[in-house]
Parts: structure tokens; sequence; C-alpha cells
């Protein structure tokens, strides 16, 4: 029997042996999962001054590196969008737009450090 599988968002065909009458039935096929992350509020006792308005910013939950910038100053995004992936522990993190917006700026670049609550991008 043949099958097709994904990993890392790349499709392999497999090719099995189903003779063996004990082997129990295997699940219906999943679609591969998207992450999406969501902004994330600062980190309570940071210096982030607290009248910062937090829906035109796009923060990191996590520290990591930038491993992708989907966006530039000036886009325009829909809510939901991915602006930002962050890899943290052989993970990669999906940071979203929360609602349409336009991009105001862009604080990382590919290769950079952040810190969990640092803001990465900045919506108008």
């Amino acid at each position: 029997m043949k099958r097709q599988i994904v990993i890392n968002g790349k499709t392999y065909e497999v090719e099995y042996d189903t003779t063996d009458e004990n082997t129990a039935p295997s699940a219906p096929p999943m679609e591969p999962a998207q992450s999406i992350v969501l902004p994330t509020p600062p980190v309570p006792g940071s210096s982030q001054p607290s009248d910062v308005d937090e829906s035109k910013l796009c923060r990191s939950p996590v520290a990591g590196i930038v491993a992708r910038v989907n966006v530039a100053v000036g886009q325009s995004v829909r809510a939901g969008e991915i602006v930002v992936v962050v890899e943290a522990m052989k993970m990669e993190n999906n940071l979203a737009a929360a609602v349409a917006a336009k991009i105001n700026s862009v604080k990382v670049k590919v290769g950079d450090t952040v810190k969990a609550s640092q803001i990465v991008v900045e919506f108008e």
C-alpha cells in the first residue's frame, strides 16, 4: 500500500506491506498543522512604558533566532498573516499579525537573536 506523508513541509510517498492481519487499522490522514503565534503582552516588570498600544506591536513570545522575515516597511498584511519566524529549540514559531494592518517598522533581520517579549514588528 502507498501513502503520502508530509515532514517539515516536504511530501514523501511511502510504500508498506499490509499483509499482517493482526495490524490495527491506521488513523485517517491528517492535514499538516499551521502554527500561528499571536503577539504577546510585555513581560511584567519590564521597562516598557504602560501607555504603549500593544495592538500595534508584534512581540516574540520566545527567545530565539530570527529564521525568516516575511514583510517589509509599508507592506499591508491580513490578520493571521505570518510576519516573522523565530526558531527556538529547533522549533519554528510563526509570529502573525493579530489584525489587518500596514507595517510601520521591522525591528529585526534574519539571524538576529531575540529575547522573549522583544518587539519584532510595529504596525501603523
